[in-house]
Protein backbone atom coordinates (compact mmCIF):
# COMPACT_ATOMS: atom_id res chain seq x y z
CA UNK A 1 0.00 0.00 0.00
CA UNK A 2 1.55 3.43 -0.66
CA UNK A 3 2.98 5.53 1.75
CA UNK A 4 1.40 8.79 0.57
CA UNK A 5 -1.69 9.82 2.21
CA UNK A 6 -4.83 12.18 1.08
CA UNK A 7 -8.36 13.57 2.68
CA UNK A 8 -11.48 13.26 0.40
CA UNK A 9 -13.67 14.77 3.07
CA UNK A 10 -17.61 15.35 2.98
CA UNK A 11 -19.67 17.91 3.49
CA UNK A 12 -22.84 16.25 3.75
CA UNK A 13 -25.39 18.39 3.34
CA UNK A 14 -28.55 18.25 0.83
CA UNK A 15 -29.14 19.97 -1.93
CA UNK A 16 -31.75 22.46 -0.40
CA UNK A 17 -29.14 23.65 2.35
CA UNK A 18 -26.88 25.11 -0.76
CA UNK A 19 -27.44 28.70 -1.14
CA UNK A 20 -27.82 28.20 -4.51
CA UNK A 21 -31.21 26.70 -3.70
CA UNK A 22 -31.52 29.05 -0.83
CA UNK A 23 -31.71 32.05 -3.03
CA UNK A 24 -33.28 30.96 -6.04
CA UNK A 25 -36.79 31.53 -7.23
CA UNK A 26 -37.91 27.82 -7.78
CA UNK A 27 -38.09 24.52 -5.67
CA UNK A 28 -37.77 20.91 -5.84
CA UNK A 29 -40.99 18.70 -5.99
CA UNK A 30 -38.98 15.88 -3.40
CA UNK A 31 -37.22 16.17 -0.71
CA UNK A 32 -33.99 14.49 0.55
CA UNK A 33 -31.54 15.01 -2.15
CA UNK A 34 -28.28 14.06 -1.98
CA UNK A 35 -28.97 11.45 0.78
CA UNK A 36 -28.28 9.48 -2.52
CA UNK A 37 -25.11 10.65 -2.86
CA UNK A 38 -24.22 9.76 0.50
CA UNK A 39 -25.13 6.08 -0.21
CA UNK A 40 -22.72 6.26 -3.08
CA UNK A 41 -20.33 7.51 -1.53
CA UNK A 42 -20.07 5.44 1.68
CA UNK A 43 -20.18 2.34 -0.62
CA UNK A 44 -17.40 3.75 -3.22
CA UNK A 45 -15.09 4.35 0.53
CA UNK A 46 -15.49 0.79 1.80
CA UNK A 47 -14.79 -0.65 -1.59
CA UNK A 48 -11.49 1.16 -1.66
CA UNK A 49 -10.71 0.30 1.92
CA UNK A 50 -11.02 4.17 2.37
CA UNK A 51 -11.32 6.64 5.54
CA UNK A 52 -12.85 9.88 5.35
CA UNK A 53 -14.52 12.91 7.12
CA UNK A 54 -17.86 13.78 6.95
CA UNK A 55 -18.47 17.62 7.97
CA UNK A 56 -22.32 16.92 8.80
CA UNK A 57 -24.93 19.74 8.64
CA UNK A 58 -26.60 18.90 12.10
CA UNK A 59 -30.02 19.16 10.71
CA UNK A 60 -29.88 15.79 8.82
CA UNK A 61 -28.91 14.12 12.14
CA UNK A 62 -32.33 15.27 13.12
CA UNK A 63 -34.37 14.43 9.57
CA UNK A 64 -32.40 11.72 8.67
CA UNK A 65 -30.47 9.33 11.47
CA UNK A 66 -30.07 6.93 10.23
CA UNK A 67 -28.21 7.79 7.34
CA UNK A 68 -25.95 9.67 9.45
CA UNK A 69 -25.26 6.99 11.74
CA UNK A 70 -24.31 4.46 9.38
CA UNK A 71 -21.71 6.84 8.07
CA UNK A 72 -20.04 6.82 11.45
CA UNK A 73 -20.68 2.98 12.09
CA UNK A 74 -18.87 3.01 8.81
CA UNK A 75 -15.48 4.03 10.53
CA UNK A 76 -15.41 7.24 8.80
CA UNK A 77 -14.87 10.29 11.14
CA UNK A 78 -17.24 12.77 12.17
CA UNK A 79 -17.21 16.80 11.87
CA UNK A 80 -19.72 19.70 12.21
CA UNK A 81 -20.67 21.64 9.14
CA UNK A 82 -22.73 23.52 11.43
CA UNK A 83 -26.72 23.17 12.16
CA UNK A 84 -28.14 24.59 9.41
CA UNK A 85 -25.46 25.70 6.85
CA UNK A 86 -26.33 29.29 7.19
CA UNK A 87 -23.11 31.43 6.16
CA UNK A 88 -21.85 32.60 9.49
CA UNK A 89 -20.49 36.33 8.73
CA UNK A 90 -24.24 36.88 7.75
CA UNK A 91 -25.48 35.79 11.92
CA UNK A 92 -25.40 37.76 14.99
CA UNK A 93 -22.76 36.26 17.24
CA UNK A 94 -25.28 34.26 19.76
CA UNK A 95 -26.73 32.29 16.71
CA UNK A 96 -22.85 31.60 15.44
CA UNK A 97 -22.80 30.07 18.43
CA UNK A 98 -25.78 28.24 18.66
CA UNK A 99 -25.11 26.81 15.33
CA UNK A 100 -21.38 25.83 16.15
CA UNK A 101 -22.80 24.44 19.88
CA UNK A 102 -25.67 22.46 18.69
CA UNK A 103 -24.03 21.01 15.58
CA UNK A 104 -21.43 19.34 17.96
CA UNK A 105 -23.49 18.41 20.61
CA UNK A 106 -26.74 16.72 18.28
CA UNK A 107 -23.76 14.98 16.20
CA UNK A 108 -22.61 13.36 19.06
CA UNK A 109 -26.09 12.35 20.88
CA UNK A 110 -26.69 10.90 17.27
CA UNK A 111 -23.74 8.73 16.83
CA UNK A 112 -22.14 8.52 19.82
CA UNK A 113 -18.56 9.49 18.26
CA UNK A 114 -16.75 12.72 19.30
CA UNK A 115 -16.68 15.95 17.13
CA UNK A 116 -13.15 17.20 17.10
CA UNK A 117 -13.44 19.18 13.54
CA UNK A 118 -15.00 21.80 11.77
CA UNK A 119 -15.48 23.02 8.59
CA UNK A 120 -17.83 26.13 8.32
CA UNK A 121 -20.35 27.00 5.39
CA UNK A 122 -18.54 28.01 2.32
CA UNK A 123 -15.66 28.49 3.99
CA UNK A 124 -16.95 31.90 5.25
CA UNK A 125 -15.30 32.67 8.51
CA UNK A 126 -17.15 34.84 11.63
CA UNK A 127 -15.05 36.92 14.02
CA UNK A 128 -13.61 34.70 16.88
CA UNK A 129 -13.97 31.82 15.05
CA UNK A 130 -11.46 29.65 16.04
CA UNK A 131 -12.18 30.61 20.39
CA UNK A 132 -16.04 30.04 19.94
CA UNK A 133 -14.95 26.59 18.39
CA UNK A 134 -12.49 26.19 21.42
CA UNK A 135 -15.25 27.14 23.37
CA UNK A 136 -17.37 24.48 22.03
CA UNK A 137 -15.03 21.85 22.34
CA UNK A 138 -13.60 21.22 19.13
CA UNK A 139 -10.24 20.73 18.44
CA UNK A 140 -9.25 21.76 15.14
CA UNK A 141 -10.75 23.80 11.76
CA UNK A 142 -10.82 22.92 8.34
CA UNK A 143 -12.37 26.23 6.97
CA UNK A 144 -9.31 27.90 5.03
CA UNK A 145 -8.69 27.65 1.27
CA UNK A 146 -5.44 29.29 0.09
CA UNK A 147 -6.89 30.01 -3.29
CA UNK A 148 -6.31 33.18 -5.44
CA UNK A 149 -9.30 35.32 -5.07
CA UNK A 150 -12.28 34.15 -6.86
CA UNK A 151 -15.13 37.02 -7.42
CA UNK A 152 -18.23 36.76 -5.61
CA UNK A 153 -16.78 33.31 -4.01
CA UNK A 154 -13.74 33.25 -1.38
CA UNK A 155 -10.35 33.25 -1.67
CA UNK A 156 -7.09 35.81 -1.67
CA UNK A 157 -6.54 36.16 2.21
CA UNK A 158 -4.66 33.02 3.18
CA UNK A 159 -1.11 31.37 1.96
CA UNK A 160 -1.10 28.28 4.27
CA UNK A 161 -0.81 24.72 2.86
CA UNK A 162 -0.11 22.69 5.81
CA UNK A 163 -1.81 22.09 9.28
CA UNK A 164 -0.76 24.83 11.18
CA UNK A 165 -1.14 26.52 14.85
CA UNK A 166 -5.04 28.32 14.54
CA UNK A 167 -2.88 31.17 16.06
CA UNK A 168 -0.63 30.95 12.29
CA UNK A 169 -4.13 32.53 11.00
CA UNK A 170 -5.56 34.74 13.88
CA UNK A 171 -2.96 35.88 16.33
CA UNK A 172 -5.32 35.89 18.59
CA UNK A 173 -6.86 32.33 18.26
CA UNK A 174 -6.70 29.69 21.10
CA UNK A 175 -2.91 28.38 21.20
CA UNK A 176 -4.06 24.33 21.43
CA UNK A 177 -6.54 24.91 18.55
CA UNK A 178 -4.99 24.20 14.86
CA UNK A 179 -6.13 24.53 11.13
CA UNK A 180 -6.13 21.84 8.40
CA UNK A 181 -6.08 24.25 5.09
CA UNK A 182 -8.22 22.67 1.83
CA UNK A 183 -5.43 21.85 -1.34
CA UNK A 184 -5.04 24.04 -4.10
CA UNK A 185 -3.54 23.54 -7.10
CA UNK A 186 0.32 25.07 -6.86
CA UNK A 187 1.38 27.69 -9.11
CA UNK A 188 -2.63 27.70 -10.10
CA UNK A 189 -3.89 28.45 -7.03
CA UNK A 190 -7.37 27.38 -7.55
CA UNK A 191 -8.66 24.38 -5.38
CA UNK A 192 -8.46 21.34 -6.22
CA UNK A 193 -12.02 20.07 -5.15
CA UNK A 194 -15.35 21.06 -5.09
CA UNK A 195 -16.60 23.21 -8.51
CA UNK A 196 -13.42 22.89 -9.36
CA UNK A 197 -13.19 19.29 -9.94
CA UNK A 198 -16.26 19.41 -12.04
CA UNK A 199 -14.88 22.07 -14.29
CA UNK A 200 -11.69 20.80 -14.54
CA UNK A 201 -11.96 16.61 -14.28
CA UNK A 202 -10.38 14.33 -12.26
CA UNK A 203 -6.94 14.69 -14.19
CA UNK A 204 -6.37 17.74 -12.90
CA UNK A 205 -7.53 16.89 -9.07
CA UNK A 206 -5.25 14.04 -9.10
CA UNK A 207 -2.42 15.95 -11.00
CA UNK A 208 -3.01 18.61 -8.12
CA UNK A 209 -2.67 15.90 -5.27
CA UNK A 210 0.46 14.67 -6.90
CA UNK A 211 2.26 17.86 -7.05
CA UNK A 212 1.77 18.67 -3.42
CA UNK A 213 2.57 15.15 -2.59
CA UNK A 214 5.99 15.58 -4.44
CA UNK A 215 6.08 19.33 -2.15
CA UNK A 216 5.41 16.72 1.31
CA UNK A 217 1.89 18.14 1.48
CA UNK A 218 -0.96 15.87 1.86
CA UNK A 219 -3.19 16.66 -0.06
CA UNK A 220 -7.08 17.64 1.83
CA UNK A 221 -9.89 17.50 -0.95
CA UNK A 222 -13.68 17.95 -0.67
CA UNK A 223 -16.88 16.99 -2.10
CA UNK A 224 -20.83 17.21 -1.76
CA UNK A 225 -23.01 14.05 -1.71
CA UNK A 226 -25.94 16.29 -3.87
CA UNK A 227 -23.06 16.25 -6.86
CA UNK A 228 -23.32 12.64 -7.07
CA UNK A 229 -27.30 12.36 -7.78
CA UNK A 230 -29.04 14.03 -10.59
CA UNK A 231 -30.25 16.99 -9.74
CA UNK A 232 -33.92 18.46 -10.45
CA UNK A 233 -34.00 21.56 -12.59
CA UNK A 234 -35.13 24.44 -10.19
CA UNK A 235 -35.65 27.93 -11.50
CA UNK A 236 -32.75 30.86 -10.47
CA UNK A 237 -29.99 27.77 -9.43
CA UNK A 238 -27.18 28.74 -11.77
CA UNK A 239 -25.82 26.41 -14.17
CA UNK A 240 -22.59 25.63 -12.83
CA UNK A 241 -24.12 24.29 -10.25
CA UNK A 242 -25.54 21.40 -12.35
CA UNK A 243 -22.60 21.01 -14.36
CA UNK A 244 -20.90 17.33 -14.24
CA UNK A 245 -23.40 16.26 -11.49
CA UNK A 246 -24.60 13.21 -11.16
CA UNK A 247 -22.87 9.68 -12.89
CA UNK A 248 -20.16 12.11 -13.70
CA UNK A 249 -19.06 12.83 -10.52
CA UNK A 250 -19.63 9.40 -9.52
CA UNK A 251 -17.29 8.27 -11.69
CA UNK A 252 -14.79 10.88 -10.69
CA UNK A 253 -14.69 10.22 -7.33
CA UNK A 254 -14.17 6.26 -8.14
CA UNK A 255 -11.29 7.37 -10.28
CA UNK A 256 -9.51 9.96 -7.43
CA UNK A 257 -9.95 7.14 -4.87
CA UNK A 258 -8.57 4.72 -7.25
CA UNK A 259 -5.22 6.80 -7.26
CA UNK A 260 -2.12 5.82 -5.99
CA UNK A 261 -3.10 7.62 -2.17
CA UNK A 262 -4.08 6.23 0.92
CA UNK A 263 -7.48 8.10 2.29
CA UNK A 264 -7.03 8.87 5.90
CA UNK A 265 -9.46 11.03 8.42
CA UNK A 266 -8.94 14.71 8.18
CA UNK A 267 -8.00 14.23 12.31
CA UNK A 268 -5.32 11.83 11.54
CA UNK A 269 -3.69 14.29 9.24
CA UNK A 270 -4.02 17.06 11.66
CA UNK A 271 -3.45 14.20 14.66
CA UNK A 272 0.14 14.04 13.05
CA UNK A 273 1.53 17.66 13.28
CA UNK A 274 2.88 19.12 9.74
CA UNK A 275 1.07 16.45 7.15
CA UNK A 276 3.78 15.95 5.03
CA UNK A 277 4.42 12.61 3.54
CA UNK A 278 7.82 12.02 2.92
CA UNK A 279 10.97 15.13 2.19
CA UNK A 280 10.38 17.88 0.49
CA UNK A 281 11.52 17.72 -3.44
CA UNK A 282 11.34 21.20 -4.74
CA UNK A 283 12.03 23.63 -1.97
CA UNK A 284 8.28 23.51 -0.98
CA UNK A 285 5.69 25.94 -1.57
Amino acid sequence: MTDRRAVLSIDVELFSQTPAYRNANGSAERAGIGLDGLSFLRDALAEHDARSTGFIVSELADSHPGAIRAFADAGHEIGSHTHTHRLLSALDSATQREEIERSRKMLIETTGRNVHGFRAPAFDLADDHFEVLAQAGYTYDSSIVSSRAIPGWYGGEYDVHRPTPATGIDADAPADMRELPVSVMPGLRLPLTGTWLRFFGPRYTILGMRWLARRGITPILYVHPWECVELPDVEGVPSRVYWHTGAWMRRAIERILSSDFRFVSAREVVESGTGEDGPKTDGGE
